[in-house]
C-alpha cells in the first residue's frame, strides 16, 4: 500500500528539522570559511582595500623553491610515517582482534587509547622532556655507555616521525581491528590444512579481508600527518621544514592571508587527491571505506 503524500511530507519535514543543526554546523563553520578562503587565494590586492581576481598567490608558490620543496617534503615524510604507522599498528591490532579475548583484548584497546585522553600538545612536550639534550634518554645513553656526552635528539626528521607515528597510532588500530574482527578463523584455518604459508595466508586471506580498515586507517593518517602543526613544530623546531608551518607564517607573521589561503588549499588539494589514488589503487570504494561493510 502506498504511503500518503501528507505522512511522507510530515516524514521529510521531521527529517530535515533534525537534520537542521548539522546542516546548519556544516554550512557556517566549514563551507562558508572555505569559500571565503578561496576567494582570498584568486585575488591579488593592488591598493588600499582594492583587489583583482589572480593566479599571483599560485604561481608565487611554483615560483619559490622553498615552498615547492617543503611541500614536496611534507607530503613524502607524511607518506612514510602512514606506511610506518600502518606496519606497527597491523600486529597490535591482529592481537587485540584475533589472539586475545574477552577482557585482555578490551584492556589492551584501553591502553592505546590511554595516551590519547590528554591533548596532543602535552603528549608532544612528553617527548620533547625524554629527548632533549638534558633529558631522560640522551642521560641513560650516557650511563649505558653509548654516548661520553648527552647529545640532542630533537630537532630531527627521525624525532618529527616518531612523534607522527605516536600521535595518530591510534586512528589507524581502531579500523583495522573492525576490519579484523570480522574474519572468520575458519579460512585461516582452512588456508594452513591445504598447506599454505604464513606469508601466503597473510597476502591472500588477511590483507584483502582487511583492506577497507587499511585504508580507512591510511586516509585518516595521513590527511592527519599531513596537516599536523604542533608535532612536527615542536619536536623539529622553528626550521622543522614543514608545509603547515609555512601556512601559519603566513597567516599570523606576514599578515599574507592571501597566499596562506592559497597554501591551505594547495594543502586540501594534496590530501584529496592522496584519499582518491588510495581507493582506486586498492579498488574500495568511499562508501565502503568509511563504514559499510
Amino acid at each position: 500500500m502506498a504511503e500518503p503524500a501528507a505522512a511522507r511530507a510530515r516524514r521529510s519535514w521531521r527529517l530535515g528539522l533534525l537534520m537542521a543543526p548539522a546542516l546548519a554546523w556544516l554550512g557556517l563553520l566549514i563551507l562558508l570559511p572555505h569559500v571565503e578562503l578561496a576567494m582570498l587565494s584568486f585575488r591579488k590586492q593592488i591598493g588600499p582595500r582594492e583587489y583583482v581576481p589572480s593566479l599571483y598567490q599560485y604561481r608565487t608558490f611554483f615560483e619559490q623553491p622553498e615552498y615547492w620543496h617543503t611541500f614536496v617534503r611534507t607530503a613524502w615524510m607524511s607518506a612514510v610515517a602512514t606506511f610506518a604507522t600502518l606496519c606497527l599498528a597491523f600486529p597490535i591490532a591482529w592481537v587485540i582482534a584475533k589472539i586475545t579475548r574477552g577482557r585482555a583484548s578490551a584492556w589492551l584497546l584501553l591502553a592505546c587509547m590511554i595516551p590519547f585522553w590528554i591533548s596532543e600538545t602535552v603528549r608532544t612536550l612528553g617527548w620533547m622532556i625524554l629527548l632533549r639534550q638534558s633529558g631522560v634518554l640522551p642521560a641513560l645513553l650516557v650511563d649505558l655507555g653509548i654516548t661520553s656526552h648527552p647529545v640532542e635528539l630533537l630537532y630531527r626528521d627521525a624525532t618529527i616521525m616518531v612523534g607522527l607515528i605516536y600521535t595518530s597510532m591510534l586512528f589507524m588500530i581502531v579500523p583495522l581491528i573492525s576490519s579484523l574482527e570480522s574474519l572468520d578463523n575458519a579460512l585461516i584455518e582452512a588456508a594452513y590444512d591445504l598447506g599454505a604459508g604464513g606469508f601466503t595466508v597473510l597476502r591472500k586471506i588477511v590483507i584483502p579481508h582487511a583492506a577497507p580498515g587499511i585504508t580507512a586507517g591510511c586516509i585518516i593518517v595521513f590527511m592527519l600527518t599531513l596537516g599536523d602543526y604542533i608535532t612536527p613544530t615542536l619536536l623539529g623546531g622553528k626550521d622543522s621544514g614543514w608545509f603547515t608551518e609555512q601556512i601559519y607564517t603566513q597567516f599570523i607573521t606576514r599578515f599574507n592571508w592571501g597566499q596562506g589561503a592559497a597554501f591551505g588549499f594547495l594543502l586540501l588539494g594534496l590530501s584529496t587527491a592522496m584519499v582518491v589514488a588510495g581507493l582506486k589503487l586498492t579498488g574500495q570504494r568511499f562508501g565502503d571505506v568509511m563504514g559499510r561493510r
